[in-house]
C-alpha cells in the first residue's frame, strides 16, 4: 500500500518559535500556536489566500491552500496602455509551462485582452510583463489569467510521517512534539557521549598528573625495565595506575615535563572536570535538557532564519480589481442590439441648449443606442432581461472603447440563454438592508421587493420578476419603502402615488397593477419623486420641459393617471421622464448616436399642458431615444 505526505515548506523562524513555545508550554494549545507559526512560507513568494485551510491543516493533518501570483498593473504614459507585470508565482509552477499557457489562451482566443507577452526575468527575481490592448481592463484580464492558468493554484497538505515504523497523520502539535523528542533523544545520546569522552581523557590525564607528581620516581622505573610491557606492568604496581594511564605515560614526550606544559595538563583536567559535572547534571534534569535544546534552536534562528516571503491575505478569496482601479464616474452606453462600451464623463464636454451634439458612436445603419447612464467604476450594474432574470457586473468590468466604437456585445460579457435580451439596468453601490427595488413593465405593472434578495445571482442569473407574456421590464429603482413614484407613458400620460400603496412581494412574484394604460400606449419611465421635485419630460423629436411634481395630484394606483405634457406631430411621443434640480446636467442621445451634454437650469419650467422648447436639434427620421442624469457627487 502507498502512503503520500505533502508537507509545505515553513518559515524557519516562525517554527522555531512554535518549538520554542511548545518545550515551555507543554500544555499549549494548537491555536496558540497558530500565533508562532502563521502558515507555509514557500520561497517562491505570492499570496496564500485566507486562513481556512492552515487552519484545518493543522488541527487535522490535512488541508488545501489556495496560492496566488503577486502581479502588479502598470500603465504606459506615452501608449496609455496598461500592463500587468508578474514578480512572484505559486509554489511548484514552472515559469517557463505559465508563459507558454498563457500564450496558448491568447492563441486560442480564451483571453483577447492581450497584446504582447515577454520574460524580462533576470537574477534580481521573476518579471513576467503581458502588455494589454488599447482600452482593456486590466482586472478583467488578471482575473482571467488567474482562472485559467496556474497563476493560481491549490497546495494540498498532507501533513503524514512514519512513526515508530508505521506512517500516521500528524497535527501541528503532535508533529512539533515529535520534533522535541526526538532533540531530547539526541542530545540525551550526545550529551552521554560527550560524557565518556571527556571521563576517558579526565582518567588518562590523572594518570599523567601523578606520574608529574613522581617524576623522578617515574623515570627510575622506567629506566630499569627491559622493554615497554614490562615498563607498564611496574608503574601499574608502584603508582596504582590503569593499563590505559602507564600506557599515556610511556607514550608522552619530554617536553611534556617543562612547567609550562605541566601546568596546561592541570587546567585541561580541571575544565574536563566542569564539563563532566555539567554533562551529569544535564542528564540528571529534564528542565536542564530541554534549555539546551531551546539555546541550539535560538541560534539556528538567529543564524539561518529570514523574512516571511509569502503573504498571508486574511479571508480574502479574490485580489478585489478596486483596488487597481481608480474611481471616476463614466458614460455607459447600451446600443438596440446589445453591445456596451464605458467612457470617462470627461470626454463630453457641456454645451448650450440647442447645440448640435457631439458624435459619441458610430453606428450601422441597422442599429442605434438605446439607453446611456453615469455609474461610478467601483458601482455594481445589474442587468434585468426579458426573461424577468437578474445579472450583474461591476462598472470597472465593462470594456473602456473609444468615443465612435459601439463596444463589447453584452451576450459575451453575461451568461445570457440564446433568446434572452437585456431590457433594463441599474446602477448601485451595494446591497444595503432596508432598501427596496422597485420594478416597473412596459405594460403597467408595478413589483417592490427587497435589494437584499438579488445580492447573490448564479452564473446563469437568477429570476427577478415573474412577466406576462408580451411584458418587459423598462424600469428599476431603488426606493427605501416610504417614497412617492411617479409614472409616465408614451402617450403623454403620467400618475403619481406613495410607494406605500405597493406591498413587498418576493423575488419571483409577477407584480401588481401600477398604472391602466391603452392597448396603443405603453409605460416609458418611472422616478421616485418628492414635492420639491422637477419633473424632466422629453420627446422623441427633441423637445422638453420641466414641471413641477406638485402640480400632479396624488392618486391611487392603479388609475389612468393625467396629461404631463402636450403631444402634438412636432414633439412626437414621450420618450423618457426624468427628476432634475436646477443644478443638474443632463445627457440625450439619439437613434444615430448623437450626443448633447446640457444644464437642467437652461430648460425652462413650465406647465402640465404645455409642448416645451427644443433641447437638440435634431434631423430628418432622427429621434431621441435616452436621457440620462449625470451621477451626483458624494
Amino acid at each position: 500500500m502507498g502512503v503520500t505526505t505533502n508537507i509545505p515548506p515553513h518559515n524557519l523562524g516562525e517554527v522555531v518559535d512554535g518549538t520554542i513555545a511548545l518545550v515551555r508550554n507543554p500544555e499549549i494549545t494548537i491555536q496558540q500556536l497558530l500565533k508562532h507559526v502563521q502558515g507555509p512560507d514557500f520561497p517562491t513568494a505570492g499570496f496564500i489566500n485566507g486562513r481556512e485551510g492552515i487552519i484545518q491543516a493543522y488541527t487535522t493533518g490535512r488541508g488545501s491552500i489556495r496560492m496566488r501570483a503577486r502581479a502588479l498593473i502598470e500603465r504606459n504614459a506615452r501608449s496609455d496602455r496598461e500592463s500587468i507585470i508578474i514578480t512572484e508565482i505559486p509554489y511548484q509552477v514552472n515559469k517557463a509551462n505559465l508563459i507558454e499557457k498563457i500564450s496558448d489562451l491568447v492563441r486560442d482566443k480564451k483571453i483577447t485582452g492581450i497584446a504582447d507577452l515577454r520574460d524580462e526575468s533576470d537574477r534580481d527575481g521573476i518579471r513576467i510583463v503581458v502588455d494589454l490592448r488599447k482600452d482593456e481592463v486590466a482586472g478583467i484580464v488578471l482575473n482571467q489569467l488567474f482562472k485559467h492558468t496556474q497563476m493560481e493554484s491549490t497546495f494540498g497538505i498532507i501533513m503524514l510521517a512514519i512513526d515508530n515504523g508505521q506512517p500516521r497523520i500528524f497535527n501541528l502539535k503532535e508533529l512539533l512534539q515529535r520534533f522535541v523528542d526526538f532533540r531530547k533523544e539526541v542530545v540525551t545520546k550526545r550529551t552521554v557521549f560527550e560524557l565518556a569522552k571527556a571521563s576517558e581523557r579526565a582518567h588518562i590525564l590523572e594518570g599523567l598528573i601523578k606520574a608529574l607528581e613522581n617524576i623522578d620516581r617515574v623515570i627510575a622505573v622506567i629506566k630499569a625495565s627491559k622493554n615497554p610491557e614490562e615498563a607498564a606492568t611496574a608503574l601499574m604496581a608502584k603508582f596504582g595506575l590503569t593499563e590505559v594511564q602507564a600506557k599515556a605515560i610511556l607514550d608522552m614526550r619530554l617536553q611534556r615535563l617543562t612547567n609550562l606544559e605541566q601546568r596546561k595538563i592541570i587546567e585541561e583536567y580541571e575544565g574536563l572536570i566542569k564539563l563532566i559535572n555539567r554533562l551529569k547534571t544535564i542528564l540528571a534534569s529534564q528542565r536542564l535538557l530541554l534549555n539546551v535544546i531551546k539555546e541550539e534552536l535560538v541560534a539556528v534562528r538567529d543564524t539561518y532564519g529570514d523574512e516571511r516571503r509569502t503573504e498571508i491575505v486574511e479571508a480574502t478569496p479574490e485580489i478585489k480589481v478596486e483596488d487597481l482601479i481608480a474611481e471616476e464616474d463614466m458614460v455607459v452606453t447600451i446600443t438596440h442590439t446589445g453591445y456596451i462600451k464605458r467612457n470617462p464623463i470627461s470626454l463630453y464636454r457641456s454645451q448650450h441648449r440647442g447645440g448640435k451634439g457631439k458624435v459619441g458612436i458610430q453606428m450601422k445603419e441597422e442599429d442605434f443606442v438605446e439607453d446611456l447612464f453615469i455609474a461610478s467604476t467601483h458601482d455594481y450594474i445589474l442587468f434585468f432581461t426579458d426573461a424577468g432574470k437578474i445579472h450583474w457586473m461591476k462598472v470597472h468590468e465593462l470594456p473602456q472603447a473609444g468615443r465612435l466604437t459601439r463596444g463589447k456585445a453584452i451576450v459575451n460579457l453575461l451568461n445570457l440563454s440564446s433568446q434572452e435580451k437585456v431590457t433594463t439596468i441599474l446602477s448601485l453601490k451595494d446591497f444595503a438592508p432596508g432598501k427596496f427595488i422597485t420594478f416597473m413593465t412596459k405594460r403597467g405593472v408595478i413589483k417592490k421587493s427587497a435589494l437584499e434578495a438579488y445580492s447573490n445571482p448564479r452564473v446563469g442569473g437568477i429570476i427577478a420578476i415573474n412577466l406576462d407574456e408580451g411584458d418587459e421590464l423598462i424600469s428599476t429603482k431603488l426606493t427605501n419603502g416610504e417614497q412617492h413614484l411617479f409614472i409616465g407613458t408614451k402617450l403623454g400620460k403620467a400618475i403619481h402615488f406613495p410607494e406605500t400603496q405597493i406591498r413587498e412581494l418576493s423575488r419571483t412574484a409577477r407584480g401588481i397593477k401600477g398604472v391602466r394604460i391603452s392597448k396603443e400606449d405603453e409605460v416609458v419611465g418611472m422616478e421616485v419623486v418628492s414635492p420639491h421635485t422637477q419633473i424632466l419630460t422629453v420627446t422623441a423629436n427633441g423637445y422638453g420641459k420641466r414641471s413641477q411634481a406638485s402640480e400632479y395630484r396624488i392618486q391611487n394606483r392603479g388609475g389612468s393617471g393625467i396629461f404631463t405634457v402636450k403631444r402634438t406631430q412636432k414633439t412626437g411621443d414621450v420618450v423618457s421622464i426624468k427628476t432634475v434640480a436646477d443644478e443638474d446636467e443632463l445627457m440625450l442621445i439619439s437613434d444615430q448616436g448623437k450626443i448633447i451634454r446640457l444644464r437642467a437650469v437652461d430648460i425652462p419650467v413650465q406647465g402640465r399642458s404645455t409642448q416645451g422648447v427644443r433641447l437638440i436639434t435634431i434631423e430628418e427620421g432622427e429621434r431621441v431615444v435616452a436621457v440620462a442624469r449625470l451621477a451626483e457627487k458624494e
